[in-house]
This record gives structure tokens, C-alpha cells and sequence, in this order.
């Protein structure tokens, strides 16, 4: 028979077991904190992106991994599209990582003129503002240059006589500008009013916005011309135009790793030994 005492001291254990959180119920506990970590680091802090394109190259190469910050210029908040206040605006010259705003995938390009600035290309020299811009340290032409009045029908905007050594004069939209909208520049503000939410077609010579004739518009945002480092080798905004101040994710900052991309994983000893080992922590500018 057992003891008061005994009794006591077994429903004392049940009791201090049952309170005890099982092995199960202390990973998804885990599990889901760091779920909720690595959303909110990914949506506010940092985020990782993979490079597949060489139209940065030699600045950056495919293959490499790069630490963005979205403190920089500031993170944007999910669903509602607010962007919270960064460090700083976007800048002439700085290497940003953006949503294209056509295919809505990530790209990463230089920024070569911000809201405001006129960009002018004259036989693969760049000048914003009539001063000319200099190709980036690393920067590099791979093909032939392209000659004057020599059009390409691929070239932003359409009808444009463009092609990506000889481009412009073009003015980069700025938040307040107000736009005369015509027949002859309809392509020039087209994508840009779509960006802003509106429904833009041209009728019998006539712009109209939401179906009612409009010739002017005020602009909502900032807008930025984006450019790769690998000037023949980068489709970017000489091909799809203005990046929206919307669709900008932020600034990266260095590599963390690099190998070849070539290369499939299930080669672990041949993915291994490609790695660049000079290029990790390599700071961006």
C-alpha cells in the first residue's frame, strides 16, 4: 500500500511532465522563429541575390552572391508597396539591384541618370547634363559599335532613331514634372503612365488616359535610367525605359561568394574548385 507521501510525490512528477514542452513542440517553436527571422531580415534589413547575367561584367560576374542592403535607399513595406524612409536616395553612378519593371525579375545595373537628368549618347560616349560621364573602372564595349542614325527597332522608346551607342537626348522623369502628352512622345510616357496605374492608349492621334483625352499629366514618382557596366552586353533601360523609384529594392554591398555557374552542383569537386576565392568580400562601387 502505498504511502500519502509516495502518492503525492508521483502526481507531482505527472504534473511537472505535463508541463514539460515536448522535444516536437520545441522545434516548430524554432522553426517558426526562424521563419519569421529571415522574413523580416530578407524584408527590412538584407537580402541575398544571385547574379545570372554578365551585363555587369567586370564589375560583377555571374556567379557571384551579393549582400543587398535595403536600408540604403529604404526597405519596401509588403502589399501595401510604402517604402519606409533609407540612408539616402538613389545617386548617380550607384550599382542598384531593381525589379524590372517590364518582367518584374530582379536586375542588377548601374544607375547613369536619376529623375531630372538628360542622358545623351554620341558614338558610345556618355554625357548627363552635356558633361560627359565616364565609363565605370571596370566597364568594358565586347562588340561593334553601332553608327549614328543607324535605328534599332529593339531601342526605348519605340520608333525612337536609337540604337545603344547613339542614344537620346532623353529627359528622366521627375516627381512633379508635368508631361505634354502628344502623338510624337507617346512612347516616351506610355510604360510610365501604366507604372502610375492608369490605362494609356493613342486613338486617332489623341492620348487618353483611362479613356478620357488627356494632354497633360503630372508625374507621381521619381524615375531612374539604369545601364550595365558590359555596355554590349546589357538589356536595360536604352531597351525598357525608366525604372520607377517604386521598383527599386536596394544597394549592394559586397560579394559574399563567387564560382561558376556553369557548372551543375552534382560536380560538388569541380563547383568547389571554381569557386573565386579573390573576389569574396569584394566591396561594390
Amino acid at each position: 500500500m502505498n504511502s500519502p507521501s509516495s502518492k503525492s510525490k508521483k502526481s507531482s512528477e505527472k504534473a511537472s511532465g505535463g508541463e514539460k514542452p515536448s522535444a516536437l513542440r520545441e522545434w516548430l517553436n524554432a522553426a517558426v522563429f526562424a521563419v519569421v527571422a529571415a522574413f523580416l531580415i530578407n524584408t527590412f534589413l538584407f537580402q541575398n541575390y544571385n547574379v545570372p547575367t554578365g551585363s555587369m561584367e567586370r564589375t560583377i560576374l555571374p556567379g557571384d552572391f551579393l549582400v543587398v542592403s535595403k536600408l540604403t535607399y529604404g526597405p519596401r513595406l509588403p502589399l501595401v508597396g510604402y517604402r519606409l524612409p533609407g540612408f539616402r536616395e538613389v545617386k548617380q553612378n550607384d550599382i542598384v539591384v531593381f525589379i524590372q519593371p517590364r518582367t518584374d525579375e530582379n536586375y542588377v545595373k548601374r544607375c547613369v541618370a536619376v529623375a531630372g537628368q538628360t542622358l545623351e549618347i554620341k558614338n558610345r560616349v556618355m554625357y548627363i547634363d552635356g558633361v560627359e560621364s565616364p565609363l565605370p573602372e571596370q566597364g568594358q564595349f565586347i562588340g561593334e559599335a553601332a553608327p549614328p542614325n543607324y535605328p534599332d527597332p529593339a531601342i526605348f522608346p519605340k520608333y525612337a532613331p536609337y540604337n545603344k551607342d547613339n542614344y537620346g537626348p532623353i529627359r528622366i522623369p521627375k516627381k512633379g514634372d508635368t508631361l505634354m502628352l502628344t502623338a510624337q512622345n507617346y512612347e516616351y510616357y506610355r510604360y510610365l503612365l501604366e507604372y502610375e496605374g492608369h490605362q494609356a492608349r493613342l486613338v486617332n492621334g489623341q492620348v487618353l488616359l483611362n479613356g478620357k483625352p488627356t494632354t497633360t499629366y503630372i508625374v507621381k514618382q521619381n524615375y531612374y535610367f539604369m545601364m550595365g557596366d558590359n555596355r554590349d552586353n546589357s538589356l536595360d533601360s536604352r531597351f525598357w525605359g525608366y525604372v520607377p523609384e517604386s521598383n527599386i529594392v536596394g544597394s549592394p554591398l559586397f560579394i559574399y561568394w563567387s564560382w561558376n555557374p556553369d557548372l551543375p552542383l552534382f560536380n560538388i569537386f569541380g563547383k568547389i574548385a571554381s569557386v573565386r576565392w579573390s573576389r569574396l568580400g569584394t566591396c561594390l562601387k
